[in-house]
């Protein structure tokens, strides 16, 4: 299988053979919460026009035509299901979902907390046994490989335990795009074990519990220092001898405040783009933000339909 995590790195045009490969594939039903400003519709309707998803537009009716006026989008070929206000959008998105209508979850003009507050209710939402988590997926300049961090948009301050699915989910993720192995990265501030400093301790236990089998599908090291995790001349320099160090596919942050700071520096200081996706719900969940370019809203669509395909693959077939 080819490893797509790579190839998007490498490819002039960031994303490009990321999107070619899910456009093979059959546009996924998408969810489309309160869809009401022009750049949430453009990154519905733009992953549409390229056969990634096929949305279905969950808000009042009369603001999102008058938005799609506005901003030049033909909506007239898309259903659309009548929400009187984004609340109720963000339920009846979801609601499609567990009527298995939509396949992925987008989020719209409204705000995170309250799309995720419909997603995490007990009895109507999208929970799982899994803890909910974000993957950055990020195409950074001159990096020979794609980059996932995580979690750097929903848990705040992870406990070890939260950490063991923080890191699943990451490493279920690069299986569905292509790494069989992924690399993971367990960050701090430096890559000796330190009682005084708690981000190491949880490195060392995280990997300790993928050695017992806990957490699976992944090589896992740390603690490791940013440096270490990426640069191979900077683990060398250290006398890290690591299957990680200096090349891994996924850096796992201490905190959320962490994880923010470097994916923000990035992507303002090194021009990375980034996708972005939540995990450890019954359906892939895509974040989208007014900042994000075209490439990145399509790239984000184009890793939930291929975590949709990865899912349908792997479901058991009925006797």
């Amino acid at each position: 299988m080819t490893d797509v995590s790579e190839t998007v790195a490498t490819h002039p045009r960031k994303y490009d053979r990321l999107i070619e490969r899910v456009r093979t594939l059959p546009a996924v039903p998408t969810a489309v919460a309160h869809p009401c400003s022009p750049s949430a519709l453009e990154g519905a309707t733009d992953a549409a026009a390229m056969n990634v998803i096929t949305p279905i537009l969950v808000g009042p009716r009369a603001k999102i035509e008058a938005t799609a006026r506005e901003a030049g989008i033909d909506v007239s070929g898309f259903e659309l299901v009548e929400a009187a206000h984004s609340h109720e959008a963000a339920e009846k998105a979801v609601a499609l979902v567990r009527e298995g209508r939509a396949e992925i979850l987008m989020k719209g003009s409204l705000h995170t907390d309250e799309l995720l507050a419909a997603v995490v209710a007990r009895d109507t939402g999208l929970r799982t046994d899994r803890r909910l988590s974000h993957c950055f997926i990020m195409d950074v300049p001159g990096h020979p490989q794609v980059l996932t961090i995580t979690d750097a948009a929903i848990n705040i301050f992870p406990t070890l335990e939260d950490k063991v699915h923080i890191v699943q989910n990451a490493i279920d993720l690069l299986h569905a795009i292509g790494t069989e192995t992924p690399k993971v990265a367990i960050l701090s501030a430096m890559e000796t074990v330190n009682p005084k400093v708690p981000s190491t301790v949880e490195a060392a236990a995280l990997c300790k519990m993928a050695d017992r089998g806990q957490i699976t599908g992944g090589v896992l090291d740390g603690p490791l220092a940013f440096d270490n995790a990426i640069s191979p001349e900077a683990a060398a320099i250290k006398g890290i001898v690591s299957p990680v160090a200096g090349v891994a596919d996924i850096l796992v942050v201490p905190d959320l405040e962490a994880g923010n700071m470097l994916a923000k520096s990035l992507s303002f200081l090194m021009n990375a783009d980034s996708a972005g996706i939540v995990l450890g719900a019954r359906a892939p969940i895509i974040l989208t933000s007014r900042a994000d370019s075209v490439e990145s809203r399509l790239a984000s669509c184009a890793v939930a339909a291929m975590l949709c395909d990865h899912r349908r693959r792997r479901a058991p077939v009925a006797a």
